[in-house]
């Protein structure tokens, strides 16, 4: 074994040597190639072995394994080949560039294949890597190749001079840690090995090495304009679009030049139209698919094809739960066909080039990408970016390998409309010079990168986590304020382009709130163009605990030295694709159709980019306490992008002792790439009810502090028992309760002490969580003392003082229990005492259902659903009838946490089995707030406990909490903190519940 010292190239911050091709297009191509993908011999070294060998015929493999490529070696062989590590800033080796330890856990393969016999015409043959982690030396047939860097880029190596006709063996050697390794700090799991496909290439004589078309769009006519890089003997090449008539023939490279289109439809994330394409000489024939569309920024607006875009977006990274980054077709077609059904129409790619693939998928499906570079540095910064390699003349030539690999590969994608220099790599010279050369090879578009906060070579201004206040001032025309990092003549200058918000919202776990606030914004300025939520989706790890429990890791997990724990797990999808809540929430606050309704009609504004409405019916139906009673269609006339129609609604019938509710969906006609005809892509709903007048409570003659009998022995009130003036069951069935409950499992976002804004959230304290704060006041162990109770034949009342050890606030609890022409009303009123000086999570009650014969099972009620919702997560609910089993109701989130709370509940009903077992309406308190409810198996303590689904312990117990109010969710895990109107200060409140 050979220690890194004593391998040179591990300490060269060189992209590479050896015959390493110009970067060029990914193409299809007629020219053969011959897929080496499949089982490859392997041994990993946990230092770089001595040997170089290992291309040689008689080198002994005997005793290697087995591995197949493209996989990653830390997610083969149950852990005989190491672990994955998550980190998001830290580096998981010393900061000491360029060096990386001795400890460097190396990967040989090796491969045997037959050149086939009709290569040997080929005037070159390439061995092609699309993705390798980190860096790697290649061998074949005992030859030296050369060395490439660039986990996430393209590299072909000539080979032409070392393959030989019949077997051929290939030998490459991958280290773990290397000097590219400083400039892949890109918040996911290390993941060392092959992991995309190795493909061998013969080049023909003739051929066609590389095309660019251009393909521009403006009123209605086209541009086709070709580069193409082939040997002056490849011509005499032809470039074909039967569809619209083109076919040119260009005799000599000097001939090669634009091509007028008089009349094409342009291509747009909403209408993705591409036109097959040929490029062809007498030896290859070239196919691409060419979208028409021209990207232009004009003052501070950001234009395709003349209107103004806004980014419904996404950033993505490239995730399964079982293959890591390994790409798979189906499953990225399934969730990108997952974005469109959620009114996603932007990616960024972050922080590197996806697979190829995915880009033909997003040409095809249609959304707005910004392809980020493979390229951060984000562990710098815990040195205030000393020694970061984006100012040190020693990396240059790393940074421009780099991004030149990005935009040669992916160019012809008509999707693409930005390019970004990476991500969290601070700023300096290297980075001026990858944008310098982006524009010059580039014209046609803009350069993004985010760490460039005062302007100085970017063409957007971009920003991270701003809170809603900032975001509205770099919005408003003549705003003074302050922007990060920037003297006011560099916030001047960074106001007059379009902004964009590249990453926002933190999905992480439940959450994120106020997704409305941003999007009104972008209606408000202009400038402002949107953004992406950080992110798609988990990144977890499917793996099982030694009893065989399955669940998805995150970081930690896998024993890492250094880690940052489940941070990883920020998605808007679970690892096992099942849209979250905050999905659901971020679909209804994006729709494209807006609904303003009026007494006796409604007004539908169409805001996508440049589509019309034909493609979506309008359905309508009514619905009295929740059960349909009339449906019909709107006549809509045409609805062009960005026009207003007032369409006449149909007469609602009103019922007298119901609620009555009008919603209109916008679903789909035609079946289309990502959905099937009827799936709704916008949705609205109004309350046509008579007024209802709510009961009033009934009159007690008992005061707390009257004399009365006391509480003592067994009291019956209708359906509920007690005993000492506590209740010990309903509806025959044993309860208990209610108990005060100000505690919640604290959400990803409660325990962020990432952000906090103290001009806009109550409680925020810089740098401590909302979660450390509600601990310190003892919310999570509050302990009761009876204070009175009294009791009569028709009614009980007790008086609670709830509090915390070593706490002087505390919490009044009076609740009347009511017997009243056989029907039985709980009121409780709550009155916190001076003193208090946080947040709460929530205002509520719980209610302990242990098992008896059968265990509460499930719920129906009528109220906001089906998903959870919380006061700055609300959009996505409607008032009406819905079920859930106790499983369903909660939100299967990586680490446990507050879950499953539905707002505004007017009926509920319990179930054991098939049967109902007890039924409670919730009456307004006198503003007109209902109470909401979270049934749950578990507690919120035994919640906070757990570190992952598989660590709660085994229940007997179903909990029923009633919430008169919660806090809201905010992004504070990597962003803002609750907004003011959203957050839960200390206060009095009423719940009125009537059993059955």
């Amino acid at each position: 074994m050979a220690s890194t010292s004593s391998v040179p190239y591990l300490a060269d911050t060189a992209p590479g040597r050896g015959p390493r091709r110009p970067p060029r297009s990914w193409l299809h191509s007629d020219a053969p190639t011959l897929s080496l993908d499949g089982a490859w011999l392997f041994r990993l070294s946990p230092v770089a072995p001595a040997d170089e060998d290992l291309a040689d015929d008689g080198f002994d493999d005997s005793d290697w394994d087995t591995i197949p490529v493209p996989s990653h070696w830390v997610l083969e062989g149950d852990g005989a080949y190491g672990r994955p590590i998550y980190t998001n800033v830290q580096f998981p080796f010393p900061i000491d560039p360029p060096h990386v330890p001795d400890e460097n856990p190396t990967g040989d393969y090796r491969r045997r294949f037959t050149l086939p016999a009709d290569w040997s015409a080929a005037e070159r043959i390439l061995l092609r890597f699309d993705g390798v982690e980190s860096l790697y030396k290649v061998w074949l047939n005992g030859i030296e190749i050369g060395i490439a860097t660039g986990s996430r880029l393209a590299t072909e190596f000539d080979v032409t001079d070392a393959v030989r006709p019949g077997e051929n063996v290939v030998a490459v050697r991958v280290h773990q840690w290397s000097p590219a390794s400083y400039l892949e700090d890109q918040d996911q799991w290390w993941l060392p090995g092959i992991f995309r496909s190795v493909t061998l290439v013969a080049r023909p004589a003739g051929g066609i090495d590389d095309v660019w078309l251009r393909a521009g769009y403006r009123d209605g006519a086209g541009t086709l304009d070709a580069e193409l890089t082939a040997d002056p003997s490849a011509f005499p090449i032809t470039l074909s679009v039967p569809e619209l008539g083109v076919e040119r023939t260009w005799q000599t490279p000097d001939e090669v030049g634009p091509i007028a289109v008089d009349t094409v439809e342009p291509w747009s994330a909403e209408r993705p139209l591409l036109y097959e394409a040929t490029v062809s000489s007498a030896a290859e024939t070239i196919t691409l698919r060419v979208g028409f569309r021209t990207v232009e920024i004009r003052g501070d607006r950001f234009l395709v094809n003349g209107n103004r875009v806004v980014f419904h977006g996404m950033n993505r990274h490239e995730a399964h739960p079982d293959r890591g980054r390994v790409f798979d077709e189906e499953h990225a077609r399934a969730d990108l066909a997952r974005m469109k059904q959620f009114n996603v129409n932007a990616i960024r790619t972050s922080h590197y080039p996806p697979h190829p693939r995915l880009l033909d998928l997003a040409d095809e499906l249609g959304f707005w990408v910004i392809l980020e570079c493979d390229l951060e540095t984000h562990g710098f910064e815990k040195g205030g970016w000393r020694g970061n390699p984006s100012d040190d003349p020693a990396w240059r030539d790393a940074y421009l390998d780099r991004i030149r690999r990005t935009v040669e590969r992916d160019k012809n994608h008509p999707s693409i409309v930005m390019w970004s220099l990476g991500n969290e790599s601070g700023t300096g010279a290297n980075l001026a010079a990858m944008s310098a050369w982006v524009h010059a090879r580039d014209t046609g578009r803009p350069v993004h990168y985010e760490g460039d906060y005062t302007g100085e070579y970017t063409d957007v201004y971009s920003r991270m986590y701003p809170t809603v206040i900032e975001t509205a001032e770099i919005g408003t025309d003549g705003s003074r304020a302050p922007l990060l990092n920037c003297t006011p003549a560099q916030g001047a200058r960074q106001r007059t382009k379009p902004f964009i918000l590249c990453e926002y919202a933190h999905a992480m776990g439940n959450g994120p709130g106020a997704l409305d606030q941003y999007e009104q914004l972008v209606h408000e300025h202009p400038r402002l163009h949107g953004g992406f939520v950080w992110e798609w989706r988990d990144h977890g790890i499917r793996t099982t605990t030694p009893e065989g429990a399955e669940f998805f890791a995150y970081g930690g997990d896998f024993g890492e030295v250094v880690h940052d724990g489940n941070f990883v797990m920020d998605g808007m999808v679970l690892s096992n694709d099942v849209p979250t809540p905050g999905l659901h929430e971020y679909k209804a606050v994006v729709q494209p159709i807006r609904f303003v309704f009026d007494v006796d009609a409604v007004a539908l504004t169409n805001l996508r980019h440049s589509a019309d409405a034909s493609d979506l019916r309008f359905r309508w139906r009514v619905e009295h306490d929740g059960a349909v009673v009339r449906t019909g269609e709107l006549d809509v006339p045409e609805l062009e992008a960005g026009a207003t129609v007032l369409v006449p609604l149909p007469e609602v019938p009103v019922a007298h002792d119901a609620e009555t509710w009008l919603t209109v969906d916008a679903e789909l006609r035609d079946d289309v790439a990502w959905a099937p005809a009827g799936h709704i892509v916008a949705s609205a709903q109004v309350d046509r009810s008579a007024r209802i007048p709510v009961p009033a409570a009934p009159t007690v003659p008992l005061r707390s502090g009257d004399a009365a009998a006391p509480a003592s022995g067994t009291l019956t009130l209708g359906p509920a028992s007690f005993e000492n003036g506590r209740l010990v069951s309903l509806g025959g069935r044993p309860v208990s309760g209610p108990r005060l409950e100000l505690w919640r499992a604290p959400t990803d976002n409660d325990e962020g002490a990432a952000y906090s804004d103290p001009t806009g959230s109550d409680g925020s304290v810089v740098g401590v969580s909302s979660a450390s704060l509600w601990r310190e006041q003892g919310l999570d162990r509050l302990t009761r003392r009876l204070v009175s109770s009294s009791g009569d034949a028709t009614s009980l009342r007790t008086v609670e003082r709830v509090s915390a050890a070593n706490a002087l606030a505390s919490v009044s609890v009076e609740s009347t229990w009511t017997l009243n022409d056989g029907e039985l009303e709980l009121r409780v009123e709550i009155l916190p005492s001076a003193g208090w000086n946080t947040v709460w999570p929530r205002i509520g009650v719980r209610f302990d259902l242990p098992d008896d014969a059968t265990a509460v099972d499930g719920a129906s009620w009528f109220g906001l659903g089906p998903l959870e919702s919380y006061p700055d997560s609300i959009h996505a609910a409607a008032v009406g009838r819905y079920e859930s089993t106790v499983d369903d109701l909660s939100a299967d989130y990586a680490r446990p946490q507050e879950t499953g709370h539905r707002s505004a509940v007017r009926r509920l009903t319990l179930r054991a089995g098939e049967a109902d077992v007890l039924a409670l309406t919730f009456l307004p308190d006198t503003r007109g707030r209902r109470p909401g409810f979270t049934l749950s198996r578990h507690t919120p303590q035994q919640l906070a406990a757990a570190g992952h689904p598989f660590e709660l312990p085994a229940s007997d117990t179903t909990y029923l909490f009633v919430d008169a109010a919660q806090h809201g969710l905010g992004s504070r895990a990597c962003g803002p903190d609750v907004w003011p109107e959203y957050a839960l200060r200390p206060e009095a409140r009423t719940l009125r519940i009537r059993f059955a």
